[in-house]
């Protein structure tokens, strides 16, 4: 049994082929992204822009070559934060399903939730209970507190409408931001992050997954390139976290392009996505660990399930 999962989210758009490994879980076929901006001013407009949607299309349809070739048995589209805001989903819709050939499925933020802690705690499953995955998207953020072991359980999930692009676009207008931008900001997120009725306090394990946190690691670390091997498991303490945060808030665009491991087209809304990342890792006694199995795999092993 092959399958194919692709996650379209408001920033990037990805795919993962994959199957059956010896002795259960999956083993990748091949695993890619596309960062399109799909949610390029969804959050003010409230609709999708014409050149976002086009270039998640073309996205699209370069998945659809890769998956004939693989010959693969389901296909799993599901679409999140920029798709449950947009007026004019219709046209993304009909684009999607004539490329694909699958009709989108726009999850709720409570699917994107379980989708991330399955896949996380998948390729962590020895850590220390309880156990909070995050997952900082363009649109939006996911924080769920399980356990993990051979079914991992979810407790408590929350998504809140905070993401790199979303506040970004909202609140940090400035290039770099000026500090009463970024105080603005903080004092959003923080007031998202309090009212989510998470216990902070008693979380033993901490981990991210997705764009922002694989990014965050590679800065940390210093890549020359970005390296999937040595971004998965790695971890941040809350102290660089924190200086990661403040550098690239103090960075222009063209400076955090240059960084060695950053990918051009994430440069603009990274500094907002380690905001939001320090602002939890503040109310932590843990650091940052990082997997690289994420929604993608949690669609994947539902997939293969079926």
């Amino acid at each position: 049994m092959r399958v194919a999962a692709i996650d379209c989210g408001t920033n990037s758009v990805r795919l993962l082929v994959a199957e059956t490994a010896d002795g259960g879980g999956l083993a990748d076929l091949d695993r890619r992204l596309v960062l399109t901006r799909l949610g390029q001013g969804v959050d003010a407009t409230g609709r999708f822009h014409p050149d976002a949607l086009a270039r998640t299309l073309d996205a699209f349809a370069e998945y659809a070559g890769v998956i004939e070739g693989f010959a693969v048995d389901r296909v799993r589209l599901v679409a999140t934060s920029a798709a449950r805001d947009a007026s004019n989903r219709d046209e993304f819709f009909a684009g999607a399903e004539q490329r694909l050939g699958v009709r989108p499925e726009i999850i709720s933020g409570d699917e994107e939730a379980r989708l991330s802690f399955t896949g996380a705690l998948t390729a962590l499953p020895d850590v220390a209970a309880p156990v909070l995955v995050i997952d900082i998207g363009g649109g939006s953020t996911e924080l769920i507190v399980g356990s993990a072991g051979a079914s991992p359980t979810i407790e408590h999930g929350r998504s809140l409408d905070i993401g790199s692009v979303r506040v970004r676009e909202r609140f940090l207008a400035g290039d770099p931001p000026t500090p009463d931008q970024i105080g603005t900001a903080a004092a959003y997120i923080d007031g998202l992050l309090d009212g989510a009725g998470i216990d902070f306090a008693a979380v033993a394990t901490w981990i991210g997954v997705g764009g922002t946190a694989t990014s965050l690691s590679a800065l940390n670390q210093r890549l020359p390139s970005y390296d999937r091997a040595r971004v998965h498991g790695s971890s941040i303490t809350r102290g660089a976290l924190r200086e990661l945060a403040h550098g690239l808030l103090g960075a222009s665009v063209e400076q955090v392009k240059a960084l060695p491991s950053m990918h051009p087209k994430r440069a603009d809304v990274i500094c907002a996505g380690a905001l939001i990342a320090d602002r939890i890792g503040a109310r932590l006694s843990v650091d940052l660990t990082i997997s690289e199995s994420d929604i993608l795999d949690g669609i994947a092993l539902g997939l293969l399930a079926l």
